[in-house]
């Protein structure tokens, strides 16, 4: 089991394969993507890597956190997120993590907060009907309808779908194509929709109904030191 990336949601556009159709992709790009601490098992009770994206300002960041970063000689971090990952797949502190991770043509799970849509009706919501436009239905028409029983149980079951806040909620969409990738830019393409707003942070791991495709670097795609 790998680590995932964060990356941050750029936007919608669309690429064309050899065919000449047009594929739907969902832009996402990797900043300043590295590995901050580990947990193991010795120590913590689970093998995992916690990994750090974005920047922050140091008079924007709790001392305590302030600690944390400079424990692992890495700057400030904006998104803090982490992987469980296996014994052998745990990456050095500091490594910065890459586009090339994932290889063209593989599956991922992807994982945002959803744009937030505020108070909303039944129909928006739930995708309800609505009430019949004649016979009877005056200024309702958009209305749920009936929300209980009669007097047995006569009350409202929880969980009746309703007029409510919609949207802004954690989602997972599963088996999503890696279109294309680019290490120079950072750049991961991945077909069709993404949950979430322009410029979120999303979590992007491996398929767990596909697996990691044996041509994925492995522990993880690691950007070279400079050269001094």
């Amino acid at each position: 089991m790998r680590s995932g990336v964060i990356a941050q949601k750029v936007g919608m556009t669309r690429v064309y394969n050899d065919a000449g159709e047009h594929i739907p992709v969902t832009v996402l790009r990797l900043e300043n993507c590295q590995v901050v601490a580990h947990r193991t098992e010795e120590k913590n009770g689970y093998t995992a890597v916690q990994l750090g994206a974005g920047r922050s300002k140091v008079k924007n960041t709790t001392k305590a956190l302030r600690g944390h970063f400079a424990a692992a000689s890495v700057e400030p971090k904006a998104k803090l997120v982490e992987f469980r990952v296996t014994a052998d797949n745990l990456i050095d502190i500091g490594a910065e993590l890459t586009a090339g991770h994932f290889v063209a043509g593989q599956l991922v799970d992807v994982t945002g907060t959803t744009i937030g849509k505020g108070f909303a009706g039944a129909i928006k919501r739930h995708n309800f009907g609505g009430l019949r436009a004649t016979h009877g239905v005056s200024v309702s028409h958009r209305s749920h309808g009936s929300t209980g029983s009669n007097q047995d149980p006569g009350r409202v079951w929880k969980g009746k779908r309703m007029a409510g806040h919609m949207g802004q909620t954690r989602v997972t969409t599963q088996n999503l194509e890696v279109v294309s990738t680019d290490e120079d830019r950072g750049l991961i393409l991945v077909k069709g929709a993404v949950p979430g707003s322009k410029g979120a942070w999303i979590v992007v791991r491996d398929a767990i109904k596909s697996g990691t495709p044996e041509g994925a670097p492995r522990p993880a795609a690691v950007r070279a030191a400079a050269s001094k």
